[in-house]
C-alpha cells in the first residue's frame, strides 16, 4: 500500500482485534489510507505496540486498548476513549474473532468452542456494532466481519460452528443496514483462506496447496487483500452501498 493513499484522510477508525493478522493489515491499512485509527487487544500487548508503532511511522495517531468484546460495557468504553484521544469516530470495524483452531483452544470441547465463538464473534459483533452507531457521526460507516462459506456451507464442526455464528452476523448486518440508513452504512466482507496463523502454521504443505488450487486465483489471500476491502467499503467511493456482503476468496464462492 501506498503512503501517499489519502482515501480516508482525516478519518477516524476503530478496529477490534486489530493487534494482529488480519486485524492488523486492515488497521494498518487505514492508516495507510489517512486515518486515524483505534485498536483492541485481549492478551497480546506485545502485537498491540508493534501494530502502534506502525500506524505512527505512517504519521497517523494511534491507540491500543485492551478490551474483551463479549462485555458491553467495554465497548461503550472503547468508543468513549476513541473520542477523548481523537474525536468522534467515523469508521467501526468488527474484526474481532475468537480462536477455536490453533494452540490449546483446538482442544477445547464442542461446547466450548460453541460458547466461545457465540460470545466473541457474534454478540461481540451486536453490541459493538450497536455501540458503533451510538457514537459515529453521521455518514459514518460499519464494517462487520462474516465467512465465504457462512451461507453455503462447509463439512466439519467447525465449520459448522463457523456457519451458525457468521451465518449470525450476516443477517443481524443486513438487518442492522436497513435500521440504519440513509444516516449510516453498514457493510460485511466475508474472507475465504487467507494467510493467518492457522494457515502458516497447522495446514500441512499438501492440504495448503491443495486448497490453494482449488481457488481461481490459485492462492491464499493476504491480509491487505482484506485491508484494501475494507478501505474501499470505508471510502467515500462506496457511499452508495450498504447492507452488502463483499466475498474475498480469490473467487471460491461468489
Amino acid at each position: 500500500m501506498e503512503q501517499t493513499d489519502r482515501r480516508l484522510l482525516g478519518q477516524i477508525a476503530v478496529v477490534t482485534g486489530g493487534n494482529r493478522g488480519i486485524g492488523a493489515a486492515v488497521a494498518r491499512g487505514l492508516a495507510a489510507a489517512g486515518a486515524d485509527v483505534a485498536i483492541t487487544y485481549h492478551r497480546s500487548v506485545d502485537d498491540a505496540e508493534t501494530v502502534q508503532r506502525a500506524i505512527q511511522a505512517l504519521g497517523r495517531r494511534s491507540l491500543a486498548k485492551p478490551i474483551d468484546v463479549s462485555r458491553p460495557e467495554q465497548l461503550t468504553a472503547l468508543a468513549e476513549a476513541t473520542r477523548a484521544e481523537f474525536g468522534q469516530p467515523t469508521i467501526w470495524v468488527n474484526l474481532a474473532g475468537a480462536d477455536i483452531l490453533t494452540g490449546d483452544f483446538a482442544r477445547q470441547s464442542d461446547e466450548e468452542k460453541l460458547q466461545r465463538l457465540v460470545a466473541v464473534d457474534l454478540l461481540g459483533t451486536v453490541h459493538g456494532s450497536w455501540v458503533a452507531a451510538d457514537n459515529l457521526s453521521d455518514g459514518g460507516v460499519i464494517i462487520n466481519t462474516s465467512w465465504d462459506l457462512a451461507l453455503r456451507g462447509m463439512a466439519g464442526r467447525e465449520a459448522e460452528m463457523f456457519g451458525a455464528v457468521k451465518g449470525g452476523v450476516t443477517g443481524f448486518s443486513l438487518s442492522l443496514a436497513r435500521s440504519l440508513a440513509p444516516g449510516q452504512r453498514v457493510n460485511v466482507i466475508a474472507p475465504g483462506w487467507i494467510e493467518t496463523a492457522f494457515a502458516q502454521k497447522d495446514l500441512s504443505a499438501d492440504a495448503y496447496e491443495e486448497i490453494a488450487q482449488r481457488m481461481p486465483m490459485k492462492r491464499f489471500g493476504h491480509g491487505d487483500d482484506v485491508a484494501e476491502a475494507v478501505i474501499y467499503l470505508a471510502s467515500p467511493a462506496a457511499s452508495y452501498i450498504t447492507g452488502q456482503v463483499l466475498m474475498i476468496n480469490g473467487g471460491l464462492t461468489s
